[in-house]
C-alpha cells in the first residue's frame, strides 16, 4: 500500500508541475517529510528524481535550440564544485546523517521561501528586465553567472529545492535580453547535471532510497504530460498563487521553528 501512495504522490506533483512549471523538489521534498522520510533521504531521493525527470526537457530544449550552453557552462563552474564541497563536508563534518537533518531542514524552508517569493514576484521580474538595459552589466555579468552557480550548488545540495523557479529568476535578471524559451531551455539544462550530481553525492551517502525513487518516477513521468496538455484549460495563475501560499507556509515552518 505503501508503493501505491508514493506513485500518487508523484503523479500529484507531476500534475501540478506540468500544469504550472513549477519545480517538483519545491512540492516533492516537503511531502516525503510528511510520509515520515527523514530530511536526508526525502533530499537525495529527490535530487535523483528531479535530475532524471528534467534530463527529458533538456534534451527537447536542445533540439530546439533554446539552450544558452555558455550559460549553463559558467553556472556549472561555480554550482558543481559547490554542490561536491558541500556533499564531502556533510561527510565529514557530521558523524551521522541525523547529526546534519537540521541544517537540511533549515535549507530546505529558506528555499522554499525564496521560491514562494519568485512565484509571486515573476510578474514584476519579467517587467524590471523588460526595461533593463542589457549592456549594462556586461562586464560583471560572467562573475556574477559562476556566483549564483555556487549558491545554486550549495543550497540545492542541502534542500534538493532552487535549480527550477529560483535559477529561472536569476537568469531572468542577468540575462535580461533572454527569450523565455532560451531562459527556461538554460535553466533546465543546468539543472541536469546539478541534480544529477548533487543526487549522486547523497547516494554516496546512502541517502536515496531506491524504491522510493521507482515508485515517484512511475506516477509522475506519465502525469507530467497529462498535466501540460491540462494546463491551458486550468486556471494556472491562480494555481500559482495557492501553491506560493502554501510555499511560504512549509518555509516559515522549516526555517524557523
Amino acid at each position: 500500500m505503501d508503493i501505491l501512495l508514493y506513485i500518487a504522490a508523484g503523479a500529484a506533483v507531476g500534475l501540478i508541475v506540468g500544469i504550472t512549471g513549477i519545480g517538483g523538489g519545491a512540492l516533492m521534498t516537503p511531502l516525503l517529510l510528511l510520509f515520515g522520510f527523514p530530511p536526508q533521504v526525502a533530499v537525495g531521493t529527490d535530487l535523483m528524481y528531479a535530475g532524471l525527470t528534467k534530463a527529458g526537457g533538456a534534451l527537447s530544449h536542445h533540439r530546439q535550440s533554446h539552450v544558452r550552453w555558455a550559460v549553463v557552462k559558467r553556472l556549472a563552474i561555480g554550482s558543481i564544485p559547490a554542490a561536491l564541497l558541500t556533499g564531502l563536508s556533510l561527510r565529514y563534518l557530521f558523524e551521522h546523517p541525523e547529526h546534519y537533518s537540521d541544517l537540511l531542514r533549515s535549507a530546505l524552508g529558506i528555499m522554499l521561501l525564496l521560491t514562494a517569493v519568485v512565484i509571486l514576484c515573476r510578474g514584476r521580474i519579467m517587467q524590471l528586465t523588460s526595461k533593463a538595459d542589457s549592456t549594462r552589466w556586461l562586464p560583471y555579468r560572467p562573475a556574477a553567472t559562476i556566483a549564483m552557480g555556487v549558491f545554486l550548488g550549495v543550497f540545492v545540495t542541502l534542500s534538493s529545492v532552487g535549480a527550477g523557479a529560483i535559477g529561472t529568476a536569476i537568469l531572468m535578471l542577468l540575462y535580461p535580453a533572454f527569450k523565455s524559451t532560451n531562459v527556461v531551455g538554460t535553466d533546465i539544462a543546468h539543472a541536469v547535471p546539478l541534480t544529477l550530481c548533487a543526487g549522486l553525492i547523497h547516494m554516496y551517502l546512502g541517502n536515496v532510497d531506491f524504491a522510493l525513487l521507482g515508485a515517484l518516477l512511475i506516477g509522475s513521468l506519465p502525469a507530467i504530460h497529462l498535466g501540460s496538455c491540462l494546463s491551458r484549460h486550468v486556471p494556472e495563475q491562480l494555481l500559482k498563487t495557492g501553491l506560493a501560499s502554501l510555499l511560504m507556509a512549509l518555509g516559515a515552518k522549516y526555517a524557523f521553528f
